[in-house]
């Protein structure tokens, strides 16, 4: 009740709000200027959806959105209005100065959104806060009381316009211990100003037990801030750190931490394998040890104690997989197109665990060629009569859910349940099991991207099946989280058959998954705005030619700027492509193209609705770390798994994503890239079903080698794990949960 009668009384509302003032505040000429300030930035925050409409749209739901409109617009205007009015400022310099305050809140604000830094949906918070922290410095009181409230986002950027205030020490006090909580893998790099502060030592255990080996440099440099609080610090872990930051590739020892401090291994038995210099590094006995340990820690994990170096940056499953990528993954990658005995030389020695660790923490990295063969590897090593639920076994079940998601994405899920046939129907009630208890959804997106995998209809049968009975026992325990991951699974899988005449947007209220209408793409001007990312490596180069070649003079306008291009239709709907250059990578000047590119269009009011990356996996977070909000299709050379899938819809909501399996190749990017283009300067409404089945009709006469490549694209209505998220996040704040 409470939504349906505020969503009815902001719309109520909504007409009223404008930027203008009060008909009844007379404004000196002295301090219009300063008006004028707020209101360009509360023009700037209204046209960030792409449309200047007197709605400022965080995402999908209507309430937040016209919670942030008020505050944006309606409750800055009342502040406008109450400094003109306030008889505490009784001087013009003074209502300036509140005034400038505004602006310079509004101005971060808008800033800190366009770059992901906060969430827009803190807006009413943030002007809040403002509110009371501009009465309380008015009245000569401290701000600390209401920093301490406030979201660490938003004090951040409060604190900062009141730096003046006699609360702003106690302040960054207070924001330094929000900071911690927040990114406790930064405690110690941010430590130095407070080493002395009767808190410091608590800091430093936090920081160990998020991540060891973050303490190692700090450690080394003995007469640091940070080094001289490591050595007065009477723990006895803490001690063995500090023995260790003297050791030669010390970082190669903490993955052992736990053993190490136990007295179950020692440096000099670790030392072994890891060498005290590359030339007598032994590297597949180093990341054998890994693997016992990572097995060893796990059946530890899952009795409830969690070792302290297995988790974190230069843990035991960092490295592991970071190992498992170098001396392996890479190998066999790069040598894709050598014999097999010579491309698969590098996991000659692995065993059957060794192998499964490398495919499930490769996942990321491992081409469809290199998981097939190593797959077959695997089984092999098992024995002539392989068993993979001993397997499973002999890892503690450790990622198995991941292993199932990875095996059914590239077929071998039905091999591997043939393998343990007493046991296969159990193991795939596991994999749907207890979805709900894990701190995160990507075991439910593993799922849901499982099913859009298999093609077998009996085991699509059962996991609907193990779906439903997951949800019912949710209901009977009144689970809502349980309800909420088992019920939307159940109706995504049902809508992937169209017998079953499922439309997930009239059922869930998510945007249409399976089409995108070109007038939903447009901004208010009519026009498509499309950015493209480049990178100025040998690859990207040789791309950026490429791409130039799709637009004949005919149609497009092709204008070249000193960063950047810019690609104008010149028949049809008008659609504008703007494309930083390939520039030095070595130097970031392909970094500063694209930095410069986006306030370029930002300044102009451009919102790209359609994204395209172009480049390199290790390239993608770059890209992510700088999608527009407005983004409604975005084109990835490489998904990257579940955390960038997260982080993609965090910034962009109401994406549609197309990416693969693997590295994207120029020979596939460039006609479904030409085909977009048409239906845009078509005018025409992209059918994502009818689209891929012309684009899958053409690949299938490509030579074998492309269009197994093509095969590895999961087009928007195929990637379940997305649509799974999106329905999650529905009726939420707007932020991608977890």
């Amino acid at each position: 009740m409470r939504f349906l009668n505020l969503t009815f009384l902001l719309s109520f509302l909504l007409p009223l709000l404008s930027f203008g003032f009060s008909d009844t505040t007379n404004i000196p000429i002295a301090r219009k200027l300063f008006h004028d300030k707020i209101v360009g930035e509360q023009r700037r925050a209204d046209k960030m959806d792409g449309k200047q409409d007197g709605l400022i749209k965080v995402g999908n739901n209507a309430e937040v959105n016209l919670q942030v409109t008020d505050a944006i617009i309606r409750k800055i205007n009342v502040l406008r209005n109450d400094i003109e009015g306030d008889t505490l400022l009784s001087s013009n310099q003074d209502k300036i100065r509140y005034l400038r305050y505004i602006e310079f809140m509004l101005r971060d604000f808008n800033n800190s959104w366009h770059t992901h830094k906060i969430s827009p949906t803190l807006a009413p918070a943030l002007v809040d806060n403002f509110s009371d922290m501009m009465y309380a410095n008015l009245q000569n009181k401290s701000i600390a009381p209401y920093i301490q409230k406030s979201p660490y986002e938003v004090g951040v950027l409060l604190a900062t316009i009141f730096n003046d205030n006699q609360g702003y020490a106690e302040s960054k006090i207070i924001l330094f211990r929000k900071f911690c909580q927040l990114h406790p893998d930064q405690i110690l790099y941010n430590l130095a100003p407070y080493v002395d502060q009767p808190f410091a030592d608590t800091l430093v255990i936090e920081a160990f037990n998020n991540n060891p080996s973050q303490l190692y440099s700090y450690a080394q440099s003995a007469n640091s801030p940070q080094g001289k609080l490591l050595r007065r610090i009477n723990d006895s872990r803490i001690k063995v750190v500090v023995r260790l930051s003297n050791q030669n590739r010390a970082l190669f020892y903490f993955p052992f931490l736990d053993d190490l401090i136990s007295g179950k291994q020692t440096i000099e038995s670790i030392s072994k394998v890891a060498g005290t210099t590359e030339n007598n590094y032994d590297s597949v006995g180093y990341y054998k040890l890994l693997v016992k340990t990572e097995i060893d820690y796990y059946s530890r994990l899952v009795k409830g104690d969690t070792p302290i170096a297995m988790l974190g940056a230069n843990g035991l499953v960092s490295m592991l997989q970071q190992k498992a990528i170098q001396h392996f993954i890479t190998p066999i990658n790069e040598l894709h197109e050598s014999p097999n005995p010579i491309r698969f030389r590098a996991i000659e020695p692995l065993n059957a665990q060794d192998l499964y660790y490398m495919m499930v923490l490769g996942e990321n990295d491992i081409y469809t060629s290199s998981y097939k063969y190593s797959f077959d590897r695997m089984m092999q090593k098992l024995g002539p009569n392989p068993h993979g639920d001993s397997l499973l076994i002999s890892v503690n079940f450790d990622r198995f859910k991941k292993f199932i998601k990875m095996a059914a994405g590239y077929n071998k899920l039905d091999e591997f349940l043939k393998s343990m046939p007493e046991n296969s129907e159990k193991l795939m009630q596991a994999f749907v099991a207890r979805l709900e208890t894990s701190g995160t959804l990507e075991d439910a997106v593993d799922v849901a991207d499982s099913y859009g995998s298999i093609t077998n209809a009996d085991l699509q049968k059962s996991m609907l099946a193990n779906v439903g009975w997951n949800e019912q026992r949710c209901i009977k325990e009144n689970n809502e989280r349980g309800k909420k991951i088992y019920g939307l699974l159940k109706m995504i899988f049902l809508s992937a058959d169209p017998k079953n005449g499922i439309d997930l947007s009239k059922e869930i209220g998510i945007p249409p998954i399976y089409t995108m209408a070109n007038n939903y793409l447009t901004d208010d001007s009519g026009r498509i705005i499309e950015q493209v990312f480049f990178y100025g490596d040998k690859d990207g180069k040789e791309s950026y030619a490429s791409y130039l070649t799709s637009f004949p003079k005919s149609d497009w306008a092709i204008t070249q700027k000193p960063e950047w291009t810019e690609i104008r239709s010149i028949k049809g709907k008008p659609v504008l492509i703007f494309a930083n250059l390939p520039l030095d990578n070595e130097t970031d000047k392909d970094a500063k193209a694209q930095e410069d590119l986006i306030n370029y269009l930002d300044s102009k009011g451009l919102k790209p609705s359609v994204v395209i990356h172009r480049g390199h996996s290790y390239h993608l977070p770059y890209t992510i770390e700088q999608l527009p909000e407005n983004a409604k299709i975005i084109m990835l050379g490489s998904c990257g798994g579940y955390q960038n899938l997260k982080t993609i819809l965090k910034y962009a909501p109401e994406a549609h994503i197309i990416s693969t399996k693997q590295t994207g190749a120029r020979n596939v990017n460039k006609p479904i890239i030409e085909a977009l283009d048409n239906a845009f300067q078509t005018g025409s409404n992209i059918d994502w079903r009818q689209m891929w089945g012309t684009l899958t009709a053409s690949f299938n006469k490509a030579p074998k080698d492309v269009r197994e490549t093509f095969e590895d694209y999961i087009p928007p209505q195929k990637n379940l794990g997305a649509l799974f998220i999106k329905a999650f996040n529905k009726g939420n704040t707007g932020d991608v949960a977890d």
